[in-house]
């Protein structure tokens, strides 16, 4: 395992110094981190037509970011995944995400999404990066709970439309030699294991298509985010370290009663404030031999963003498994003996 690494989005702004990125690597390497995680929806902060195509710009990036001792840990478009599939319930609320040249055209929004996917991965290889995050986007969210009724075939249809304009992108992806890791959330389609499942089928087990671990989400649903890793290790690539807690009453429950996040049951906190036991999600992925990031993605209903981030590196740091190269019992080792293992067995 890498890190500790810190997502950007959260924290870039127009003030020093969250107003380019190689001031926020320095920022963030005075804390303790050792990686960002970098949003690409804003040119000023990262430019990712010229990273597509241009080495040069790459390798001044990486160059300046190491001078801080800071690298790239992975590119982020999740704004970009959400544009590629929306429900037109959502479309004034996401239009914000798109360029300027489609904002009043959703219908051109696919298209846009999907170049932009595509100069992520080549933007991706060129940095020498292995996985990428973003959203899966949705069709179906508005039918998440079945009433009224769904019919016959919905759903099977949502996901075949939604895997018919990823697989593509998971070609590209493939052939840069880069995981493309679907931060698994509500609000997209791909949204726990068994939403994961539907897409993978239908994308026909695609090599590219993989997971960014946040158990934050898991937690607000009430779904095992423990087990979660043992079903799913192999295709986990990324990792948002993301506490949340979940405490239900007598009004509301996970669906939050239209409350804001402060007074939800369910609400993100800074890591150490919550429930989630992220010794034991380290543990599981020491077990894995997870070798991709842990980042820190600050959301907290609670506490300044400014204090999660200084929190956050020492939480990840000391979380972080150096694995052994030898089993705790090896000095009781006898060594190989077949025939004295037949004895043993009474052979």
């Amino acid at each position: 395992m890498k890190g500790p690494g810190i997502f950007l989005a959260q924290f870039a702004g127009d003030k020093p110094p969250f107003n380019s990125l190689e001031a926020m690597a320095k920022w963030a390497a005075t804390l303790g981190y050792v990686g960002v995680q970098v949003p690409t929806s804003d040119p000023a902060l990262f430019d990712l037509k010229l990273a597509a195509t241009s080495q040069a710009y790459c390798d001044e990036i990486k160059g300046k970011l190491a001078t801080h001792g800071i690298e790239i840990s992975e590119l982020s478009t999740h704004l970009q995944g959400q544009l590629l599939a929306v429900h037109p319930a959502y479309v004034e609320q996401f239009k914000a995400f798109a360029d300027p040249a489609v904002r009043d055209t959703p219908a051109a929004w696919p298209a846009w999404a999907a170049d932009q996917l595509a100069c992520a991965a080549q933007a991706s290889r060129r940095l020498g990066l292995k996985a990428h995050a973003t959203f899966s986007g949705a069709l179906l969210w508005p039918m998440l709970y079945p009433w009224p009724q769904r019919p016959a075939g919905l759903v099977e249809m949502g996901f075949k439309e939604l895997a018919r304009r990823w697989r593509p992108i998971l070609d590209v992806f493939a052939e840069a030699g880069v995981a493309l890791c679907y931060e698994i959330h509500p609000g997209e389609d791909l949204h726990d294991g068994a939403t994961f499942e539907r897409f993978l089928d239908a994308v026909g087990g695609h090599k590219a298509a993989s997971i960014l671990y946040d158990p934050s989400h898991f937690v607000l649903q009430q779904l095992d985010y423990l087990a979660f890793i043992d079903l799913y290790h192999e295709r986990i690539k990324a990792f948002h370290v993301k506490d949340a807690e979940f405490r239900p009453d007598g009004r509301s429950g996970v669906y939050g009663g239209y409350q804001n996040w402060v007074d939800r049951p369910g609400r993100f906190r800074s890591p150490g404030d919550g429930q989630i036991d992220f010794t034991a999600i380290f543990s599981k992925f020491a077990q894995y031999k997870y070798q991709g990031w842990a980042v820190l993605e600050w959301e907290c209903a609670l506490k300044h963003p400014e204090e999660g981030a200084r929190e956050g590196a020492p939480f990840i740091r000391r979380h972080m498994i150096r694995t052994t190269d030898k089993a705790f019992d090896d000095f009781a080792a006898s060594g190989v003996d077949a025939a004295g293992n037949k004895r043993i067995l009474g052979l």
